[in-house]
């Protein structure tokens, strides 16, 4: 199947080029059915000559070509209506009446916060172009009336509130926010990826004679503020938010995490180093427990304590371990020699006290170590006791 994008270098454009070359080239393999065979790229900077020779090829057309920040008011009309006749004529004049899907807005509505506007007007005026046209040639026509959209590669300080957030929140830049309880409803990139590559597949999703992406998220601009401003103090806090599979959150954390400069994608740690090695806190979480990484200097004990309730995960990553565990009140010890050459996890029991001990003379030893709850120092259930 040969595909025609119009818009190929703007934000959705980009996302669906990046993942139909990803499924043409073998990358991505959760739609076997789906065979890509030429990609069509036509963007402003495009030839115009081109355009005749995609459309007599295509046999599917994204058409997410656009304009909503232009100089005059008048080029909404032009920019909009104007190059979807031109598209359609062009199909038109090529016999081709492969189906085709177009991104309108929300702002074509007729009600709602944003009837009226100029650029709500123009894409109602394609919308009816491309009704017509499918009414008239018998193409399947597939209008789809986009919310707000958010995720990698968004262009800040444009029309994405969620981008400029971002990248300003990344950079500790000022933002602006007018009223935290505006509510936004929200369309993830990568949800709409989905959504289009199923139209493409012919399972496009309907609402009335609309087609629609079935997963949005209706946030307010405070609890998008909120979250971004955790996820900018993480580094600081090591504290992971909840980002729960398929929640607004995990998305938002992952369009924050494109935004970030440079000198913020490496981040320093704090080791707390002694004689006997370094041991130093990776991450920590609300309910999930807490990452760090021991390392300990040849021939070194560590540990030597008990908990009541805490129990903890040793993962030896680098060089060769003897870990002791034994019951409180009990003569009994278990013993576990653990290698980096052959990689597990050792439980250590709650009412067990237990260590861990560096049996190499010269070599560091290097373990991660998983705690069900983050290290509380008012209590921190923590129990010198030699095994």
């Amino acid at each position: 199947m040969s595909v025609l994008v119009t818009g190929a270098a703007g934000f959705v454009g980009r996302n669906l080029v990046a993942n139909l070359y990803n499924i043409r080239e073998g990358k991505n393999r959760t739609r076997p059915n789906l065979g890509i065979g030429q990609i069509f790229e036509y963007d402003v900077d495009t030839d115009p000559s081109l355009l005749k020779e995609y459309c007599q090829k295509a046999d599917f057309v994204f058409h997410l070509a656009g304009v909503n920040r232009p100089k005059d008011v008048s080029e909404f009309m032009e920019g909009n209506y104007g190059f979807a006749a031109t598209l359609l004529d062009t199909l038109r004049e090529c016999g081709n009446t492969c189906p085709i899907m177009v991104s309108s807005s929300i702002q074509a509505s007729l009600t709602g916060r944003y009837a009226g506007s100029e650029y709500g007007k123009s894409k109602l005026a394609e919308e009816e172009l491309f009704f017509s046209y499918g009414q008239e040639t018998g193409a399947k026509v597939l209008v789809y009336r986009f919310p707000n959209l958010f995720g990698k590669w968004c262009r800040p300080n444009y029309n994405s509130a969620v981008a400029t957030f971002c990248h300003n929140i990344a950079r500790e830049l000022p933002i602006t926010v007018n009223d935290p309880a505006v509510e936004l409803e929200l369309l993830y990139i990568d949800d709409l990826i989905e959504e289009m590559l199923d139209a493409l597949e012919g399972k496009e999703h309907y609402d009335g004679r609309f087609c629609k992406a079935p997963i949005t998220h209706k946030v307010t601009l405070g609890e998008i503020v909120s979250l971004l401003q955790e996820f900018h103090d993480q580094p600081r806090s090591l504290v992971m938010p909840e980002i729960p599979a398929g929640s607004f959150a995990k998305k938002l954390y992952s369009t924050y995490l494109s935004y970030l400069p440079a000198e913020a994608v490496r981040i320093p740690l704090k080791s707390n180093v002694d004689f006997r090695g370094s041991f130093t806190e990776l991450l920590r979480t609300p309910s999930c427990g807490q990452f760090s990484v021991n390392v300990s200097l040849p021939g070194i004990t560590k540990g030597q304590h008990w908990h009541n309730t805490k129990w903890e995960f040793f993962i030896v990553v680098s060089g060769r371990a003897l870990i002791q565990q034994r019951r409180i009140g009990s003569d009994e010890v278990l013993e576990f020699e653990v290698s980096g050459d052959c990689i597990e996890a050792v439980h250590m029991l709650p009412g067990y006290t237990h260590n861990i001990i560096n049996l190499s003379l010269t070599e560091k030893l290097v373990t991660l170590m998983w705690a069900n709850e983050p290290f509380d120092p008012q209590r921190p259930d923590t129990f010198f006791e030699v095994v």
